[in-house]
């Protein structure tokens, strides 16, 4: 499918879906919508938004939708945020810079991976949205520092720790078809020495080997210590799933929880995200947001999450999805059409405004 192709035939997710599997080779395709183990948190995350039914309320006046939000001290247009995703370029040349730009012309957040493959600085001068920054925990803390710093002076907002990877789950998919990044794609902002076996060609996954070699996996709840020491940007913890983990979260100070089962792509069996969302969010108790991902499809699965406690949902494999068909069109036209479907079931529902969405919402 070309790239200049309009996209009014595209009018839900599930359609930029099905244009960018047509679009990308096996490999790259099974890298992006595979999880761990037999995929069942992957299935798991969607059959979770769908046993959902919401309870609209009547007779209210909704001729003034209001989407907007602040999160972590930004004003945005929609508690809507593209989640942290690595090798934007794996799908499209431009890459994070071309998701970077539709950000900006959509007013969302953006999470951008510490593997992303365009550098912090290209990205940064690409968007007025909110930047974040995601990291894994390396076992060089000096490199994690540098690239801390170099995210600071790029304008980045906040940073975003991923917590359920102290090594990258066993990806059948990954097996099967030997992934390895392709010429041309890099991390970017990660020293090539660190990255060298990413194109190794090992015997099974390379993705897989390079964890096992660059993350660490002895950190614990003390270590957010030095972080907190390293840099003074606000702080998120991703990949929280139980109220347990919330509460040492907001114990040791952070400023924000990512619900997360990392997509399906870590622990293999681990709950969907929106069902231990409402948990937290109550042990949480509003002293810091809670966001969470994972299956989100449509504006609907938003006001879901909206209702069982988020401040905003983070979207992730769409966002490739649109990207992969049109470029930055592409990923603006994923995002306007997930705002929208949110505005209309927001207006449907009777809660013309984020303050009117509560629990009483969604069964």
């Amino acid at each position: 499918m070309a790239e200049s192709q309009g996209n009014g035939d595209m009018l839900s997710l599930l359609d930029w879906e099905r244009a960018a599997q047509a679009r990308l080779p096996g490999p790259t395709w099974d890298f992006l919508q595979g999880g761990s183990g037999a995929e069942l948190t992957v299935g798991a995350n969607r059959t979770a938004f769908d046993r959902r039914v919401l309870l609209p309320r009547v007779l209210v006046d909704v001729t003034k939708p209001d989407l907007g939000t602040t999160l972590l001290g930004d004003p945005v247009r929609a508690p809507i945020a593209i989640a942290p995703m690595a090798y934007h370029r794996l799908v499209h040349p431009d890459g994070e810079v071309a998701t970077a730009r539709a950000a900006a012309g959509c007013g969302l957040p953006f999470v951008v991976s510490m593997f992303a493959s365009r550098t912090l600085a290209d990205i940064a001068a690409a968007t007025t949205a909110p930047l974040w920054l995601q990291l894994y925990w390396l076992r060089r803390r000096d490199a994690l520092a540098d690239l801390i710093g170099r995210a600071e002076a790029a304008g980045v907002r906040a940073l975003v720790l991923t917590v359920d990877a102290p090594r990258v789950a066993t990806r059948p998919r990954d097996l099967r078809s030997g992934f390895t990044l392709p010429p041309g794609v890099t991390a970017a902002n990660v020293d090539p020495a660190a990255m060298a076996v990413a194109r190794m060609g090992e015997s099974g996954s390379s993705i897989q080997s390079h964890s096992r070699e660059q993350f660490d996996a002895t950190i614990t709840w003390a270590d957010l210590a030095w972080l907190r020491d390293t840099t003074r940007l606000p702080l998120v913890l991703k990949g929280i799933l139980t109220a347990a983990d919330a509460r040492l979260a907001v114990d040791h100070g952070v400023d924000g929880i990512v619900v997360s089962n990392h997509g399906g792509r870590q622990l293999d069996s681990a709950i969907p995200a929106i069902d231990a969302l409402g948990e937290i969010a109550a042990e949480v108790d509003r002293a810091v947001p809670v966001f969470v991902d994972g299956g989100v499809r449509r504006g609907t699965d938003v006001l879901k999450a909206l209702a069982i406690g988020a401040a905003a949902v983070f979207v992730g494999r769409p966002v490739l999805h649109g990207l992969a068909v049109a470029g930055a069109a592409g990923v603006t036209g994923v995002l306007s059409t997930l705002r929208a479907e949110l505005e209309e079931a927001m207006v449907l529902s009777g809660t013309p405004a984020l303050t009117d969405i509560g629990p009483a919402l969604v069964r």
